[in-house]
């Protein structure tokens, strides 16, 4: 079973323009994804999938191996569509441009997932978080059923906290594995209401009725959303 880690990179973030060449510890932030992948030993190949040829001269500048991709992708995974359409392989991993501190470990169990659960179409990962990072609208939350496939992802505090102290609430991590057949399959389907609103392209999938396996790791590093968690991820990387 072949299985390929796509990281999306695109230049123009509405928030954070530019965002997958913000420089890390000496190093811009696609860099650091990249290496997560290359060192998760369960993926056979890694790419960068990207519509800017800034951010794809940088990517062969280190090593990587960039596939130019359309402009006008209206999330990751449809960016990710395109390329098994390119590149053949059974499951794919997605990998955001935006997640410098996933550890490789992480993205092994998700592709091991993929290969031990044939009947598991989509998977992703999530861990604990508190009430405080629960509120912050820049961190998805999500529940999941008693199987570990997800009910909801959101950017509000699911659930609702009417007695906090029942309340465990569990950040969605931005990566993803997808069987190619749903993948490809992935920008036909409708995208509802819910994936409008909340600008989440997982919500696309469970409308449509597909299942999204979720699971749950040790806590990890935020994501880079906005300059101000660029700031509070280099200091971590950093030890500080």
């Amino acid at each position: 079973m072949k299985i390929v880690a796509v990281i999306p990179a695109r230049w123009g973030s509405t928030r954070f323009p530019g965002k997958p060449l913000a420089m890390i510890a000496g190093r811009p932030m696609i860099e650091h994804c990249w290496r997560a992948a290359v060192a998760a030993t369960a993926i056979d190949a890694v790419l960068v999938a990207t519509d800017d040829a800034r951010i794809a001269e940088a990517v062969e500048g280190f090593g990587g191996e960039p596939i130019l991709t359309r402009d006008d992708h209206p999330s990751g995974s449809d960016r990710l569509a395109e390329v098994a359409e390119r590149v053949p392989a059974d499951a794919y991993v997605n990998l955001q441009g935006d997640e410098p501190l996933v550890r490789p470990a992480d993205l092994s169990a998700l592709a091991g997932l993929m290969r031990a659960e044939p009947g598991v179409s989509v998977a992703t990962l999530c861990h604990a978080i508190d009430a405080a990072e629960a509120a912050n609208p820049n961190r998805v939350k999500l529940v999941c059923d008693a199987s570990g496939d997800a009910l909801y992802f959101s950017r509000s505090p699911i659930p609702y906290p009417r007695d906090a102290a029942a309340a465990r609430y569990l950040q969605h991590v931005g990566v993803y594995a997808y069987r190619r057949d749903v993948l490809r399959a992935f920008p036909t389907l409708p995208r509802p209401m819910e994936e409008l609103a909340e600008s989440l392209e997982q919500l696309r999938l469970l409308a449509a009725g597909h299942r999204i396996r979720a699971i749950e790791v040790a806590p990890t590093g935020p994501g880079v959303d906005t300059p101000e968690d660029l700031v509070h991820v280099a200091g971590l990387m950093a030890g500080g």
